[in-house]
């Protein structure tokens, strides 16, 4: 009996899918062409747009065009994260050749968490980890894993560091160690990984908000005496808060002596060290054992692109292997297995989103960017420490830039400092965020979009300098 077309509901014949296919890229060649004029943000009403989608699924299928002309204001009714304007938390941009690759990835379906499923794929994954440690100056025979971002990383990185140097049954009586500008998600993951608060060491950070290494080290005394185990130091190449950078070569003295593990938290600036100059900003990074990357920002990649490097090859198999009996007819002969070396077992190809934009593009490119965006910041920096009502933070580590409003007589300083961003944002020229340091409100310009250049850094500038001016005295 001959097939019929409704026998194959979910396969669309070659008309249909090239109808789709054209559709699809029409909605975001438009959505790009337009992002330069988009407002940087955009939710007021969002909440009507949402409750539209509350809604029970249709037994019926409805044509593309009018599914992609309901998603419009879904997607505009957004802070606007790929625009250039976006200049809060820790911006990336999503270059569209990533976006081709998740194309080609989703559409073609292939699995790679087994080397013997995809072999030549597996290697594409294999070789971005090897891009990933020459970037930032890790040893050869680096491993690696690309996760969905830092908190899986850092999650992946601290299980490693607890099967190395602690011993599996009875592993409670470890220390880590962090400053306390170090990201939530660190904690976060030594919690999921078994370890409660007693645990856990926040050391104090020095004027420019970097941990004090000398604290750091009598910490360490204080819990061997008293009969704990410290396992874990953790340093920052860049925090999410200033950019600040630790004294890695020092820490790294403290972990060798004392038997820790040494992990780098370089989601947010660990790429910088790619650019030239690289060494002097983030010294010392192939002194860890590991560190933790987000191509989705320092490659200006789309969300859901994170990865771990491990300069032992062993570390990350010893944490994470384990025996299935239905895996055995493709268990490893040679390097272990992806799933090996991480908690997911599926998961996306990943890999091909970091790949295909290098090649496309060449390391020259990311580098030119990443070197703007220092660039940018310090130039920001420049115009912002001249303004008498405002106090900057530090100069930027990275391509950071924090300030808060000065207090005036009978007006409090953060109040200040929120209605100066509420006043900036209302432009929707850019998009700033703030955060609290010392219990001081403090505004945060984050330049690492990848459309972000000169002329949206000066309206950033020049709307904060014009707005600051005219707060109330």
């Amino acid at each position: 009996m001959a097939d019929r077309e409704s026998d194959h509901p979910l396969e669309p014949g070659p008309d249909e899918l090239d109808q789709w296919m054209r559709a699809c890229a029409a909605f975001v060649a438009e959505h790009l062409a337009a992002l330069e004029s988009m407002p940087s943000w955009d939710t007021e009403d969002a909440g009507a747009v949402a409750d539209g989608f509350v809604e029970p699924a249709p037994e019926g299928g409805q044509p593309m065009e009018a599914l992609l002309a309901r998603l419009r204001p879904a997607f505009l009714k957004s802070y606007n994260t790929a625009g250039p304007g976006y200049l809060a938390y820790i911006p990336g941009g999503g270059v569209p050749a990533a976006g081709l690759a998740d194309l080609l990835a989703c559409m073609t379906n292939r699995y790679v968490g087994v080397s013997a499923a995809a072999p030549a794929l597996a290697r594409i994954e294999a070789t971005v980890i090897e891009w990933m440690a020459a970037l930032v100056g890790f040893p050869a025979g680096t491993t690696g894993i690309l996760t969905s971002g830092g908190s899986l990383s850092n999650l992946a990185a601290v299980v490693a560091a607890r099967a190395d140097r602690l011993p599996e049954d009875d592993f409670l009586r470890g220390t880590i160690y962090y400053s306390r500008e170090t990201h939530a998600s660190l904690v976060k993951a030594a919690r999921i990984a078994g370890f409660s608060a007693r645990n856990l060491r926040e050391a104090p950070v020095d004027a420019r908000l970097r941990v004090i290494p000398e604290a750091v080290l009598a910490m360490i005394e204080e819990d061997r005496a008293a009969g704990l185990t410290p396992f874990l130091l953790v340093a920052n190449a860049g925090t999410t808060n200033t950019g600040a950078v630790d004294p890695i070569p020092a820490l790294s003295g403290i972990a060798r002596r004392h038997g820790l593990w040494l992990h780098g938290d370089g989601a947010y600036g660990g790429f910088f060290r790619a650019v030239a100059g690289g060494e002097r900003l983030l010294p010392g990074l192939e002194l860890l054992d590991s560190i933790t990357l987000d191509p989705h920002k320092g490659l200006f990649l789309p969300y859901g692109t994170g990865c771990l490097l491990v300069s032992r090859p062993d570390a990350l198999h010893r944490a994470h292997a384990s025996h299935a009996h239905y895996l055995q007819d493709v268990a490893a002969e040679g390097p272990p297995n992806p799933t090996d070396l991480s908690p997911e077992l599926s998961r996306d190809f990943r890999g091909l989103r970091i790949w295909l934009p290098i090649q496309l593009h060449g390391l020259a490119a990311f580098r030119a960017q990443l070197e703007e965006k220092l660039a940018l910041a310090r130039w920001a920096y420049e115009r912002l420490r001249d303004v008498p009502e405002l106090e900057m933070l530090d100069e930027p580590q990275l391509s950071l830039v924090a300030f808060a409003v000065r207090a005036r007589p009978g007006r409090d300083a953060s109040a200040l400092g929120a209605e100066l961003l509420r006043r900036v944002n209302a432009r929707r020229r850019v998009f700033l965020s703030s955060t609290v340091i010392d219990g001081r409100y403090v505004l945060r310009i984050c330049v690492l979009s990848f459309r972000t250049h000169q002329g949206r850094i000066a309206d950033a500038v020049d709307a904060i300098i014009e707005e600051v001016r005219q707060l109330a005295p």
